[in-house]
C-alpha cells in the first residue's frame, strides 16, 4: 500500500438488489435549492437514484455550514445551478447502486465535503487527495443534504454506530474535520497558546480538541453571542476580532472569510509561529510589511478541504473526548431561515438541520 493511501473497511461483500425492504422510498420530494438571487427555494424534485459505487441516503440531519452559505450567495464560483446544499450529513443507507458493497441496508453514516477523486493521481496516491485536480464535492458538484434523500460515495462516506446523535454528530463532518486539519497545520506545541478568529462552528470545535491537549485558547470574533460561548467552552482570553491578545501566540487559525484578520493573526505570533488559514473563501487580503508580519520565521498556512484519513482519525478523535457541538436545531421547513441566521450572524456555535423535528 503506498504509505497515506486510504483503505476501506472489509464491507459485507454483496451488491445490491434494490431498495432495503421497507423503505418505501417515494418517487419525488422536497428540496432547498440555490437560486441565481442569492436566495434558497423550495422545490419540488425526483428522489435520487444511486450508481456505481453511491447508496442512497433517508437524511437524518444536516450541519449548515459557512462552505454552504459561499455556495448559496455565489463567493465561490457555481459548479451547478440549481443545486441542493449541505455537505454535514448523517443519514440511513436505504438502497445502493451496482456496485454498492461497503454498508448493510439501515446502516448509519456520514458524508463531509469531499465527495470522490480520480485516485490515480500523484495527490491521491500520496495521501494528499484533497489536491487532487478532480476532485468533486458535496454540495457544490453534486446534490447534498439539504433535502430528505441524498446520494453519496460510499467510498468517501463515514461508518457510524447506530447510536449516533444524528445533530449533534453532523457539524463534526466538516466544521470538526476542518477544525481538526488546520489545527493540525499549526505544528503548535505541547500546552501552547492558539488564536482562535472567527468562533463559529469549526472554531468552538477547535477549541475543545486544542484545549483538551492542554493548549490555552484565545478567541477573536465578533458577536457577543460567539464571544459568550468562547468564555463558556473556557478560552484563556476572549475579545472583539481586531483585538490583540495579551500575549504572543504561538499559533493561530483564522475562521472568519476575513482577509483583514491574517495581518491581525500574524502581528499577534510569536517568531516561529504559524498562522492557518482555514477557510474555502476568503476576501481580499490587504498589503503586509515584511517586518511586521512576517519576519523571524513566521508562516503562513491555507487548508483546502481534507482526506478520508483526516475525517477518520478526527472522528474517532471525537468519541474519545465525547466532543459535543454547541448546536441550534431547525426544521426542515426552516432551513432558508437557518442559512439566514449564519449570514446575519444571528445565531453561535453549529446550525443544524434536524429532519425529526416540526416546525
Amino acid at each position: 500500500m503506498t504509505r497515506g493511501t486510504f483503505v476501506l473497511p472489509t464491507g459485507i461483500g454483496r451488491r445490491w438488489d434494490g431498495a432495503m425492504p421497507g423503505a418505501e422510498i417515494p418517487p419525488h420530494m422536497s428540496a432547498w435549492v440555490t437560486s441565481s438571487t442569492g436566495d434558497l427555494r423550495l422545490v419540488t424534485m425526483e428522489v435520487p437514484r444511486p450508481t456505481g459505487h453511491d447508496v442512497l441516503l433517508r437524511v437524518r440531519a444536516c450541519g449548515v455550514c459557512r462552505t454552504d452559505l459561499h455556495v448559496i450567495d455565489a463567493e465561490i464560483p457555481p459548479h451547478r445551478s440549481p443545486l441542493v446544499p449541505g455537505h454535514q450529513i448523517v443519514g440511513e443507507v436505504v438502497d445502493g447502486g451496482a456496485d454498492a458493497v461497503r454498508f448493510r441496508p439501515g446502516a448509519l453514516v456520514g458524508v463531509a465535503w469531499l465527495g470522490r477523486t480520480c485516485g490515480a493521481c500523484t495527490w491521491c496516491l500520496s495521501g494528499r487527495e484533497n489536491l487532487c485536480k478532480s476532485a468533486t464535492f458535496t454540495g457544490w458538484d453534486r446534490d447534498g443534504g439539504f433535502a430528505p434523500y441524498a446520494v453519496a460515495d460510499e467510498r468517501f462516506s463515514y461508518a457510524l454506530p447506530a447510536s449516533t446523535d444524528a445533530v449533534a454528530t453532523a457539524p463534526l463532518l466538516c466544521a470538526g474535520i476542518i477544525g481538526y486539519r488546520a489545527l493540525s497545520r499549526t505544528r503548535l506545541p505541547a500546552g501552547g497558546d492558539l488564536g482562535i478568529y472567527g468562533f463559529g462552528s469549526s472554531g468552538h470545535l477547535t477549541a475543545a480538541v486544542a484545549m483538551a491537549s492542554g493548549a490555552r485558547v484565545f478567541a477573536m470574533t465578533r458577536g457577543e453571542e460567539n464571544r459568550a460561548l468562547a468564555r463558556a467552552v473556557g478560552a484563556t482570553f476572549v475579545g472583539s476580532e481586531h483585538e490583540r491578545p495579551p500575549v504572543p501566540l504561538d499559533a493561530a487559525i483564522v475562521f472568519a472569510p476575513a482577509g483583514e484578520l491574517v495581518q491581525d493573526a500574524l502581528a499577534a505570533t510569536a517568531p516561529g509561529g504559524t498562522v492557518v488559514l482555514a477557510g474555502i473563501h476568503m476576501t481580499d487580503i490587504p498589503a503586509m510589511t515584511y517586518d511586521d508580519h512576517l519576519f523571524r520565521e513566521r508562516d503562513l498556512r491555507t487548508v483546502t478541504a481534507n482526506t478520508r484519513e483526516d475525517g477518520a482519525a478526527f472522528l474517532r478523535l471525537a468519541e474519545h473526548l465525547a466532543l459535543r457541538a454547541h448546536v441550534t436545531r431547525y426544521p426542515f421547513a426552516r432551513t432558508a431561515d437557518a442559512v439566514d441566521d449564519l449570514r446575519a450572524g444571528r445565531a453561535s456555535g453549529s446550525l443544524v438541520i434536524d429532519m425529526a423535528v416540526g416546525e
